[in-house]
């Protein structure tokens, strides 16, 4: 990971930024990836024919253009919404230290509230009353101790939380543009969240939700936060995405307890069972947490930006090993450095190969360093 230095980028380095996150195949582990070994986004630009080309992509991949990113930027500043990058002052902390953060963030709303310490609190769309009531409940009572409440802005159990967090404020995730309202039943609170807390999505502005949007929001959603409660869940239900990307990221995860007779009970006693912390209050939150809430975030270490990097593997050794990186991954996950080890390869060359094949779009990566090959 490049190195987080506390820096505000200019118009046209966002620009560049934009384009490369928009561009075909380009996800934000790629992303930084890509800058790690061409040093600018400019540069990575340029790379991106060849590799997807060699990747073995059929046709030219595309590149969003500076005119289309000059047209976000300006909707964007239209709306009154803020673009914010990894490494710029306003950036949640904690979500710069997640393995896959998103380069660029919109925020609509109050850009302070990013900085304060932060608790999830996410379950059931379709919700009972009384967990509705209670995740009411403890939003406000984790806001009175100086908590900032996030949520994923749905129906049910995210509704409950950011009502009862509006005074103190709260951050509501978006899972498509932040200029979306989602669902529609939502528009006075996603108002109410405009004016007294921030809105927050990666997804460009104006995007309809789509199924693919709601596991990347999700991780979101625990990146900011510093644990994530589960107040009422079914068995397969997305809250428990939120759950396992909390303890993928290694945050805490709270769970309410419900009734073994309640099928939306069955996901928070699940992770009771796996060592979840048993939540009946704010107050259990507030005192597990009161040793970490003190805690100085230490900054996500790793390179520098450079105009230039190290050098590209030349096409002899690329071409000495890429098949036999593509034969040793299939559809299950593996890990990148199980790869290396195994094959006894270069990281450089490795990382390089790879790179190539997501570009071409026939790579996927998953949570903890783990990649699976798309048979195209």
């Amino acid at each position: 990971m490049i190195e987080n230095k506390k820096k505000i980028l200019s118009l046209s380095e966002k620009l560049s930024w934009l384009r490369l996150i928009r561009s075909e195949n380009v996800g934000p582990i790629t992303f930084f990836k890509l800058l790690e070994r061409f040093g600018t986004v400019s540069n990575a630009l340029k790379a991106l024919p060849d590799l997807a080309r060699r990747g073995g992509k059929s046709g030219r991949i595309k590149i969003a253009s500076k005119a289309d990113a000059e047209q976000e930027m300006q909707s964007l500043q239209d709306l009154g919404i803020q673009l914010i990058a990894w490494g710029e002052a306003d950036y949640p902390p904690l979500l710069a230290r997640i393995e896959d953060p998103p380069p660029l963030i919109t925020v609509l709303g109050h850009t302070h509230l990013l900085a304060k310490k932060a608790i999830a609190i996410v379950g059931a769309r379709n919700a009972s009353v009384n967990g509705i009531r209670f995740a009411r409940k403890i939003a406000e009572d984790l806001g009175q101790a100086g908590v900032l409440v996030v949520s994923g802005m749905a129906r049910g159990i995210d509704a409950g939380a950011h009502e009862g967090a509006l005074a103190s404020g709260t951050i509501g995730v978006l899972a498509g543009g932040v200029d979306v309202v989602y669902p529609k039943e939502n528009e006075k609170l996603y108002q109410a969240i405009q004016e007294q807390g921030a809105l927050v999505s990666e997804i460009a502005v104006g995007t309809k939700p789509q199924a693919r949007h709601f596991p990347r929001r999700n991780r979101l959603i625990s990146g900011i936060s510093r644990g994530v409660v589960v107040v009422e869940a079914a068995r397969r239900s997305g809250s428990l995405i939120t759950a396992n990307f909390a303890l993928e990221q290694g945050r805490e995860v709270f769970s309410v307890p419900g009734s073994p007779l309640d099928p939306r009970a069955g996901g928070t006693i699940d992770l009771i069972r796996q060592g979840a912390t048993v939540t009946e209050s704010a107050a259990d939150i507030v005192n597990f947490l009161n040793g970490m809430l003190g805690a100085s975030l230490e900054e996500p270490q790793g390179i520098d930006f450079k105009e230039e990097n190290s050098p590209l593997p030349n096409e002899k050794e690329l071409q000495n090993v890429r098949s036999r990186i593509e034969e040793s991954l299939g559809p299950s996950p593996v890990s990148v450095d199980e790869i290396i080890r195994i094959g006894q390869f270069s990281p450089a060359v490795v990382a390089v190969v790879l790179l190539e094949l997501e570009l071409a779009g026939r790579l996927e990566r998953h949570p903890g360093n783990q990649i699976s090959l798309i048979r195209i």
